[in-house]
């Protein structure tokens, strides 16, 4: 159906021939189509245009487009479109011409035909005229096509359009869902149960003649545009409407004929001069106080036949420019005043003025003066519809619903009915004749039932309407004195406005009764005093009618009070209100034996179960509560009190059904109010999905579907005696999962794990939690409850308004207040206590802020918090919340749990290991092969490179056999070459260094040297001097002077340990470690830690030497390349600034090139680029060795260079072809924020590797693609690589040819240890990884239980352990045991599958990651052919886990759903760690420290909804106070240390669990650190 209602609409918005308006540039259009085309039918349902329909469609377009653009008259226009319909066989009126026999599918192509050419003919006409509109709202298949045809297609400006502004309707699908023939049986239901039917309607003796004149029939009226001009005939001189200013004197009133002449000449100069046609929208902006204004504005509207669209947002400029954009309104009424004013406030708030609208100033035009005396009025020409009144839903959007003259006179003529039933049914003959009546009304008289009963009730009626504003309710006495002075019979009113009153009359009496003198309080002639609300509050009834009517004179106390249930969402329709009508046998629902005749016209009221009502079910204690004294046998916290509106309308037919299923319930069953009458509107403007939706809902009962449709109220009730009760909207009702034993309302996954417990709901209604709220905690201005779905599992939320939470400063340069926040934390905790102890809720949450801070709706002129709005704000944070409690102890219920695992200790505990070796016993172990590669050939030369002992001899190979071929060479920042530097003056640089350090420096070997050295040739020649001369070399980066705090405590920490004899630097760090500022750092700390530094040494400022290393008779002491003799010291830092140094022997060194060259496929012919992170790894070997393993040239770039341009390190791998090359994920980032390369420069790149040292980032891949695309780098070049401290290639995914391979893991089980691809379509509980490649040459992998030493299986991950020749040699000058047994590591028993390698003894290296090996079959090749390829996957550091509730969690990921979770929370600006059993997440966050409460939910949900488990601190730091590394990187263990010794910097921090064992556990925390 929504398929074929989009393409209808599309054919309609094409197909409109008429000329609009007086400005040609408009092509928009007022038109109808027969309903049988809009609403479709059963055979058109599954189908789609024709491409022939569609054809004619275009044609009809483009014919419509040329006559728009005057390119062709409107004669020749239809005759070129008669032609087009009788070529496809269509004549004008829609009938099908010479059509040949047709199949199903043809015969619905000329239904399409004859529709669109009917279409076409009526639309021609100037007022288009229109089917009339169904007596019946049932049959609205046929009566309501005309509306609907309007109401769904969707008007919008060609050039202006206000996306913002329009309509989400995912609101309506989410809170009614979708509608499906459903089976009683399927929704627990027994099939024998019967379910309630549908109130019928009542027989009605409706008022069918003029109060004014008895003697005339109002049938004889098809509109109030006719009454207005039959009312300024007969009641000429009587006032119409009066307004009265705040002080309750007369401000303005006007009589029926000024009103109907005023009218009149708005309706003329509509007609004469704005070029509009019947039916076009025309926008009516006026303030509430003119109410002259705009009743002469609308009913002028009425009487010219065009819609009216009342805008009463007049201040909201963007919801002004949404509607007259949406409803495609080139016409606004307004008053001089109104226009003066939008002027200035368009142009002082910088916006635009609505383009396409004219404005017209409705005061200014006068009255209607005929052409002569004798002149007859105008002829009516009425369209369908009457207005479109604009309400917000309850998440805020703007939505019309459309009125029509034909239901507006159904309305009238109920309600009149209903006005008059009280005085027949006292009269002594039915035939008596009830005159006009005054009415006094304070609600907004231009939307809902303000403007029914105020505006259009009074034209019908003739009554006389006075307005006061809602000022005068606030002054004691003033409001009474107005009923006394202008004696009103009827009351139209709302709660809040009537209790301002009665209790300020309770409290003040005598400020009432001696207001005037001169018109002393009198309420006598009040006869209906209507409320206007949703639920009836039954105690102020008592209050209105005993302590504020009786005593002030009106006898009719006990039946003047009349709640009126209305739909303020839906036009302000009147569902139910009591009355005298009678014919309550004809609702055909069971009446109680007990129930007399005279309760039929009381207000009744219920004692209902509390409990049982929290389960949808009415269980009656007392029907007449307040007379049987039933208060006194029950505790007020075990019973509700609630009050009926009365009846049903007459004409109306209601039904109670299930809002989830759509099937009607049993008796005394709570469900949503369903109803159907004429007196409702027909649909939302420009929705029709939504229309067909809540307007034309169908529902369900034992015998199938009703063939009925109903309008869907979202009001929840219940029907007992014919008469309507109301809970509450169905968006403030909340559910909460029962607290029942998981172990029997649970199902569990293979594992015994709950993950979803039975849906055992227990159901609470806002209004009453509000109310307990405001009657039971002091110093609560307002509040506010709503449920949010968290976690699978619905939990409520409070929300209070209090004047503790002010912040605001006290004068306006003076600092924010200071809030007590034991005060708030005191009321948030009552809140809790008094709402479990009374209504049995759990509160999840309580947020405090200020007074008339949270989000508003207007309802009858009066703002009040919208609890949908409150819900998006909470769920977005953007609350102004000061304070936030949680109660997560009490009403979180579904937290992922192991309980089994958490009694053993853990996932990794041996009872845990035994369990999952049970469960997987079939599947197989993880372990790698191995490619073993002895002999590595010189591609240049063809010797045997294996066969050298260490990197020296091979460069002296190099310097013999290349002796002038280019070595090393700098790249400028201007990306020129320096002057290479050939092998022999390469060997001779080294001898000169050699030298230097042995005879001035005095250094011998076996010494320990540190080297800090910028990037470049310097630095590669004092390493390679130092492994001639058999000095230890421990090559660090250069000092940062912004971070001389992390730094200098470094490198005197490797002075303190490793002893070191000198210090040798470059001219560039010798110029900066000489610096005043690093100077005087170094002096302070070594005196503070009593050091000596070593002496440091320029080595560029060296004596000439003739001759290389050989001449100088350098050469390798075979004790230097001993197995076990440290060559060379790495020292890794991690971002906490914790030390990692490992030792590297010349024999692990030739490995490392080695395994780089074999697996990289290098070759001499294509030269080596070294950048950055030169002081290890990688980096490290590129840098200074790879170049001289290989035979190839090596060019060095600047990482200084590269920060400042990153194309510089690109444009060189293209200019020198470079085949193989590393960069860091910190370079790759850095390199997206340039420009892309524009030609195919990176063709020959073949392998880019960017290292991580665990997880790769998923998103990076992609980025990097489309980034370099244009230089023409192949995706499958692009690789990652898994590189550690203790190897810097494990894994690798250079030269396998095809992209990464991503998995999706489920969540749930990845905790308890298993390994489990999820769906590639699953999103929630999810986690996206990349494999980190294969193995490299001479490497062994395997995946072993980090306490148990045995292989794990294949659906389980583990500890990476890498056998290798690669490995480092061990942590230097190291005596902990823990790091002799990591670098000797074997499994606890032989293995069959390791049978094969148990000869070679090997031992491996523990990485401390945790990972798993997969196979996975892949096309590789061009042919595509499937390859099994095992890759390694890792998932982070063993370290970076903790455990909660038995399940294991990656810090990482709950960092990302926290950064993912708000925009004002920095990607990489969170960290999470575990200390003495608290989880806390420390989070930067740009939000102003006063309201950081209402980020605190958004991350608590974020990591709850989709890691199961819940944070039990949250901190918050300043923008830009995060601690991160020189990389980038977050310092998670500085931040764990800082924030447990209490000197991290935190702008606030929140408690989320509230146990005692929690706060127990955080003292400890502290406590253990002091």
């Amino acid at each position: 159906m929504s398929f074929l209602q989009d393409l209808l609409q599309g054919a309609i918005a094409d197909m409109d021939p008429r000329a609009p308006y007086a400005n040609t540039n408009s092509s928009e259009s007022s038109y109808t189509a027969p309903s049988s085309l809009v609403t479709g039918d059963s055979s058109c349902e599954a189908s789609a245009f024709s491409p022939q329909i569609l054809e004619l469609n275009a044609k009809l377009s483009s014919l419509d487009f040329e006559l728009s653009e005057g390119d062709i008259t409107e004669k020749g226009y239809k005759k070129r479109r008669a032609q087009l319909l009788e070529e496809y066989g269509v004549s004008m009126d829609g009938e099908i011409t010479n059509t040949p026999v047709l199949g199903a599918d043809d015969g619905f192509q000329n239904k399409q035909l004859a529709s669109v050419a009917s279409m076409a003919s009526v639309s021609s006409l100037p007022f288009p005229a229109r089917p009339e509109f169904s007596e019946t709202r049932s049959s609205s298949s046929a009566g309501l096509g005309t509306v609907e045809s309007i109401i769904r297609h969707e008007y919008e400006f060609e050039d202006q359009q206000n996306e913002s502004a329009a309509p989400d309707s995912n609101y309506m699908f989410s809170l009614y869902g979708n509608e499906e023939t459903h089976q009683a049986s399927s929704y627990g239901y027994p099939q024998d149960l019967v379910l309630q039917m549908p109130l019928d309607p009542r027989a009605t003796s409706e008022a069918n003649f003029d109060p004014q004149n008895g003697k005339s029939a109002m049938a004889k009226f098809d509109n109030l545009a006719a009454i207005l001009r039959h009312r300024g005939r007969s009641n000429a001189r009587t006032n119409a409407i009066v307004t009265l200013d705040a002080k309750g004197k007369e401000f303005s009133a006007i009589t029926w004929d000024k009103l109907a002449s005023r009218a009149e000449k708005v309706g003329q100069v509509i007609r004469d001069k704005s070029g509009l046609y019947r039916g076009d929208r025309v926008a009516l902006l006026y303030r509430e106080s003119e109410v002259v204004d705009f009743a002469v504005a609308l009913l002028g509207c009425f009487l010219a036949g065009v819609v009216a669209v009342p805008i009463n947002t007049i201040t909201k400029f963007k919801d002004i420019t949404y509607i007259l954009n949406y409803t495609q309104s080139h016409l606004a009424l307004t008053t001089d005043a109104n226009l003066k004013t939008f002027h200035r406030d368009f142009t002082a708030a910088g916006l635009s003025w609505p383009r396409g609208v004219e404005w017209w100033k409705t005061n200014e035009f006068g009255s209607y003066h005929p052409p002569s005396k004798k002149a007859d009025l105008p002829a009516l020409q009425v369209p369908d519809l009457a207005y479109i009144e604009y309400s917000r839903a309850p998440t805020g959007e703007l939505r019309g619903v459309v009125m029509s003259h034909k239901t507006m006179m159904h309305q009238m003529s109920c309600l009149s009915s209903i006005l008059s039933s009280k005085d027949k049914r006292s009269a002594s003959s039915s035939n008596s004749i009830t005159r006009s009546q005054n009415v006094l009304s304070y609600l907004d008289p231009r939307q809902s039932i303000g403007m029914i009963m105020g505006v259009l009730m009074t034209i019908y009626a003739g009554n006389t309407m006075t307005w006061v504003p809602q000022s005068t309710l606030a002054v004691p006495g003033l409001y009474a004195n107005v009923i006394s002075k202008f004696k009103p019979s009827i009351l139209l009113a709302d709660y809040p406005g009537l209790k301002q009153v009665a209790y300020n009359y309770q409290s003040y009496p005598l400020a009432t009764r001696n207001y005037s003198k001169k018109h002393p309080v009198d309420l006598s002639s009040i006869k209906w005093c209507l409320i206007d609300c949703l639920t009836v509050d039954t105690e102020f009834h008592e209050i209105l009618a005993d302590r504020w009517f009786k005593p002030l004179g009106n006898k009719r106390y006990q039946t003047l009070v009349v709640p009126m249930l209305t739909l303020s969402e839906h036009g302000g329709m009147v569902i139910s209100m009591r009355d005298w009508i009678g014919g309550q046998e004809a609702l055909g629902c069971q009446m109680p034996d007990e129930m007399e005749p005279a309760d039929a016209f009381e207000l009744s009221e219920l004692l209902l179960d509390k409990k049982a009502l929290s389960a949808n079910k009415v269980t009656i204690l007392s029907t007449r509560p307040h007379k049987d004294g039933f208060f006194n046998d029950y505790n007020p916290q075990d019973i509700i009190r609630i009050g009926a509106f009365g009846y049903p309308l007459p004409d109306a037919t209601l039904a109670i059904v299930d809002p989830e299923t759509c099937i009607l319930v049993p008796e005394l069953v709570v469900g949503e109010i369903w109803v159907d009458s004429p007196c409702l509107s027909g649909g939302f403007w420009g929705l029709g999905r939504e229309t067909e939706i809540i307007f034309h809902a169908r529902c369900w009962g034992n015998e199938g579907t009703l063939e009925m449709e109903f309008l869907r109220t979202g009001l929840l009730g219940f029907i007992y005696a014919g008469k309507v009760y109301i809970l509450g909207l169905y968006e403030d009702r909340l559910r909460q999962r029962r607290e029942v034993d998981e172990d029997q309302n649970s199902t569990t996954n293979r594992t015994g794990m709950v993950y979803e417990g039975q849906r055992n709901y227990r159901y609470h209604y806002t209004a009453h939690l509000v109310q307990t709220i405001m009657q039971t905690i002091p110093r609560v201005f307002d509040s506010c409850a709503f449920d949010i779905f968290v976690n699978d599992e619905h939990l409520p939320v409070i929300l209070l308004e209090s004047a503790l939470a002010v912040t605001t400063p006290e004068t306006p340069t003076g600092p924010p207040r200071t809030i007590d926040i034991d005060a708030l934390e005191a009321m948030a905790e009552k809140c809790m206590v008094i709402l479990r102890e009374r209504h049995n809720v759990r509160i999840y949450c309580v947020l405090i802020t200020a007074p008339n801070t949270l989000p508003r709706t207007i309802r009858n002129g009066r703002s009040e918090i919208g609890a949908m709005l409150c819900r998006k704000d909470f769920e977005t944070g953007i609350l102004p919340c000061v304070h936030v409690k949680f109660g997560v102890d009490h009403a979180v219920n579904n937290l992922a749990v192991d309980q089994a695992v958490e009694d053993h200790g853990g996932i990794w505990s041996v009872a845990s290991s035994r369990m999952r070796d049970e469960l997987l016993v079939n599947d197989d172990k993880q372990y790698s092969g191995i490619d073993d590669r002895d002999v590595v050939m010189d591609d240049r030369t063809g010797r045997e490179l294996s066969n050298f002992t260490s990197i020296v001899d091979i460069l002296q190979y190099r310097v013999v056999c290349q002796p002038e071929e280019l070595s090393f060479c700098t790249i400028d920042a201007r990306s020129r070459e320096n002057k290479g530097m050939s092998w022999k003056k390469f060997d001779a640089r080294i001898a000169a260094v050699g030298s230097t350090m042995i005879n001035k420096y005095r250094l011998r070997a076996g010494d320990v040297v540190i080297l800090i050295y910028t990037h470049g040739e310097d630095f590669v020649h004092a390493v390679h001097a130092c492994l001639t001369l058999g000095i230890i070399a421990i090559p660090i980066p250069p000092l940062d002077n912004s971070r001389l705090s992390e730094d200098v405590p470094a490198l005197l920490g490797l002075v303190k340990d490793y002893k070191p004899k000198a210090i040798l630097l470059n001219a560039e760090t010798d110029h900066a470690i000489k610096s005043k500022a690093i100077a005087q750092q170094i002096k302070q700390t070594c005196h503070a830690a009593k050091l000596t530094m070593p002496p440091t040494y320029n080595t560029m400022k060296t004596s000439k030497v003739s001759g290389g290393c050989k001449d100088l008779k350098f050469k390798m002491n075979p004790a230097w390349i001993a197995p076990g003799r440290t060559a060379l010291v790495w020292v890794h830092w991690t971002a906490d600034q914790r030390r990692v140094a490992v030792k590297l022997s010349h024999a692990t060194i030739l490995e490392m090139c080695k395994v780089q060259k074999e697996t990289c496929q290098m070759q001499s012919s294509k030269p080596v680029v070294g950048c950055v992170r030169s002081s290890v790894g990688i980096g490290f070997l590129h840098t200074c060795f790879m170049g001289i393993y290989v035979g190839a040239s090596t060019y060095l770039i600047s990482p200084v260079d590269f920060a400042a341009n990153p194309q510089l390190y690109f444009l060189s791998l293209a200019r020198y072809k470079v085949k193989d090359t590393y960069v860091t994920p910190q370079m790759i980032d850095h390199a997206l924020t340039s420009t892309p390369m524009k030609s195919n420069s990176l063709r020959d790149m073949r392998n880019l590797m960017i290292a991580f040292d665990g997880r790769p980032r998923t998103e990076l891949f992609g980025k990097v693609r489309v980034h370099f695309s244009s230089g023409g780098l192949d995706g499958t070049a692009i690789n990652s690589i898994y590189s550690h401290a203790l190897n810097p290639m494990i894994t690798t995914r250079s030269y396998m040819c095809i992209e990464p391979i991503e998995l999706k893991l489920d969540l749930r089980e990845l905790r308890r240890g298993f390994i489990a691809v999820a769906p590639p379509d699953s999103k929630r509980h999810t986690l996206t990884i990349q494999d980190s490649g294969m193995v490299p040459v001479s490497t062994h992998v395997l995946v072993v239980h980090p306490e148990t030493r045995r292989l794990c299986r294949s659906s389980e991950y583990g500890e990476i352990w890498v056998s290798s020749g690669a490995n480092v040699d061990g942590i230097y000058e190291s005596k902990d045991p823990f790091d002799q047994m990591r670098f000797s590591s074997t499994t606890v028993e032989a293995d069959a599958g390791l049978d094969a390698y148990s000869e070679r003894n090997l031992k491996y290296v523990r990485t401390g990651d945790l990972g798993f090996l997969r196979t996975v079959a892949q096309p590789v090749g061009p042919g595509g052919a499937m390859v099994d390829i095992q890759v390694l996957f890792v998932l982070g550091c063993i370290g970076d886990t903790f455990e909660v509730r038995g399940l294991s969690h990656f810090a990482h990921d709950i960092e990302r759903t926290i950064e993912y979770s708000h925009r004002t929370i920095p990607l990489g600006c969170s960290a999470v760690f575990q200390t003495g059993g608290v989880v806390v997440a420390v989070v930067e966050s740009s939000r102003q420290k006063q309201f950081l409460a209402s980020l605190v939910p958004v991350v608590v949900n974020a990591v709850m909804n989709e890691h199961q488990m819940v944070l039990d601190v949250v901190a918050f730091v300043a923008k830009g106070e995060f601690p991160r590394s020189r990389l980038a990187e977050k310092q998670r263990g500085k931040i764990m240390a800082a924030w447990v010794m209490r000197k991290l910097r935190t702008t606030a921090q929140f408690t989320v669990s509230s146990s005692t064992e929690l706060q127990a556990r955080i003292a400890a925390a502290n406590a253990a650190t002091q």
